[in-house]
């Protein structure tokens, strides 16, 4: 009998990690430890390489020197490894939400995708009935994890992802991402354009996945407290130290427009194709950017795809 994957968080370590592209690095000599279910923070400015890093950790993006472990898993040796128990959302340009999908569409296009690619070959001949009844508990399951009630929508699961609040989207792109039962869930963006009570209301989310068991990577331009803490900008006599639970990165060169490397393969394992939209529920990775206007992080990433293809 089949049993299904639990939670459980992966341990992340990282020594003097780092990502170059053509025009310089993203960043560099990231050093840090965080145990299983630990909230992990990766504070800093746009443009700093943070999503370059999310990516590199997450098995999306091949690192240029030094090396990391996820639950054990060597990189960059093992990249497809870690995409398998891992997990993205909220990435611009690669996990982007279909403004024209309803939650419902959402939801049921990401549990089939889960069970068609995420199960064994014998889960997949058993009964419809039973893998409608696993798909409906996936979602649901998801769902409460990542707080979020399609019934308190303004139509219920047939509302439409551009009638959503910037917090509801969040939560969605969070349950979609659960669907596969990851072990390290990777977040970009957390606190963007948020209230300062949306932030709160974002962060215990986070807080509250990682005490559940899974390890949560987040990328914030303000950490919270108790959060492992990892920057990609250099701070004043510092260098990749861990020491009171903060590590900081040495940045050689500010990333120009670019800067980066090629990604493994297009970025994501676990993603989706829908009129020619291949990703989690958007868009090619070459899109990455923020509603900001130009951000240098998500412009590397952009590098990386591009680069992919050559």
């Amino acid at each position: 009998m089949d049993l299904p994957r639990t939670a459980a968080g992966a341990a992340v370590h990282a020594v003097d990690f780092g990502v170059k592209g053509p025009r310089g690095w993203a960043f560099r000599n990231v050093s840090f430890t965080a145990e299983p279910g630990s909230l992990i923070a990766v504070e800093g400015p746009s443009g700093a390489g943070r999503t370059c890093l999310l990516l590199a950790l997450t098995g999306r993006m091949k690192p240029s020197e030094g090396h990391a472990e996820v639950d054990g898993i060597r990189l960059p040796r093992h990249l497809p490894a870690v995409r398998r128990i891992s997990a993205l959302a909220h990435v611009p340009g690669v996990t982007d939400l279909d403004p024209a999908l309803t939650v419902g569409e959402h939801l049921r296009e990401r549990a089939l995708l889960a069970s068609r690619f995420g199960d064994s070959l014998r889960a997949l001949l058993r009964p419809r009935a039973r893998r409608a009844a696993e798909a409906r508990a996936r979602i649901d399951s998801a769902l409460a994890a990542a707080g979020l009630d399609p019934e308190t929508l303004p139509k219920g699961p047939r509302t439409a992802v551009r009638d959503l609040e910037r917090l509801e989207a969040l939560r969605l792109s969070v349950a979609l991402a659960l669907i596969g039962r990851p072990r390290l869930l990777a977040v970009d963006d957390t606190d963007l354009k948020l209230s300062a009570a949306e932030r709160a209301d974002a962060w215990g989310l986070l807080r509250s996945l990682a005490e559940a068991g899974t390890t949560v990577l987040a990328v914030c331009g303000e950490a919270p407290e108790g959060a492992v803490v990892v920057t990609t900008t250099p701070r004043a006599g510092t260098a990749g130290s861990t020491e009171g639970r903060r590590v900081d990165a040495v940045r050689e060169e500010p990333a120009e427009d670019g800067a980066g490397t090629g990604p493994d393969k297009a970025t994501q394992d676990n993603g989706r194709t829908h009129n020619g939209r291949t990703d989690n529920g958007g868009t090619p990775a070459k899109d990455i950017a923020t509603d900001e206007g130009p951000d240098d992080d998500k412009e590397t990433a952009y590098a990386h795809a591009e680069a992919g293809r050559a």
